[in-house]
């Protein structure tokens, strides 16, 4: 097997311990950082936004299962990907744990190959969606640093109003409306409308009100 070139931990929840020990081996003599946690619970309870990487997990456990781990993951500050792996799972299950975003879903009786590529994918994408989450927070930032007219007129201007149109729209005279243009191209550091149209749906601004 080819190391990893990957950063990140796995991290394997299975509540059978000759089985969580096996696969920790493996992905470990594979070349990649692991944690191993019994219980569901108790990787929750140590999950914080700083950790990177994916999640290995079984499907079928006591109290708090495979499935209700995704779900927990996806609604937390650090949704991690999910590679689920489990003795037995029906098309259903499979089906639905796709829909919410699991990376793979692999029997234990399957080949260590297809284990390692699964992971491997996942970590490729927590990096690509920690990227992604990271530039929208920056994105926010700067939104968060406009006054609430600068977002009125901003709200206008992607929506393709004239000078004259927002002046009117917001009671305040054009010149004004020039002023705050200037302001937002400033603070959201672009030079053009379709910039500032592409930077408001990345930050998923005015979805209702932008046109198709």
């Amino acid at each position: 097997m080819n190391s990893p070139s990957q950063s990140g931990t796995v991290f394997v929840v299975d509540d059978d311990p000759s089985f969580l020990k096996s696969v920790s081996w493996l992905l470990r003599a594979a070349g990649f950082p692991v944690q191993s946690f019994e219980s569901a619970k108790k990787f929750l309870e140590q999950l914080t936004p700083e950790m990177s990487g994916c999640v290995l997990t079984d499907l079928n456990m006591p109290v708090l299962g495979g499935l209700e781990l995704q779900t927990a993951l996806a609604k937390s500050v650090n949704p991690l990907p999910v590679v689920f792996i489990s003795a037995q799972g029906d098309i259903p299950t499979t089906v639905n744990a796709m829909r919410h975003g699991a990376e793979d879903f692999l029997t234990k009786l399957g080949s260590a190959e297809k284990l390692v590529d699964a992971v491997r994918r996942a970590l490729e994408r927590d990096v690509q969606e920690r990227t992604k989450r990271g530039r929208l927070g920056i994105l926010r930032g700067r939104f968060d640093a406009l006054t609430s007219r600068e977002l009125e007129v901003l709200e206008q201007v992607v929506l393709g109003r004239m000078n004259k149109q927002i002046a009117a729209d917001l009671g305040i005279n054009e010149r004004t409306v020039k002023l705050h243009r200037t302001n937002l191209t400033r603070k959201l550091l672009v030079q053009s409308v379709a910039e500032l149209t592409r930077l408001v749906e990345e930050a998923g601004l005015f979805k209702r009100q932008l046109p198709k």
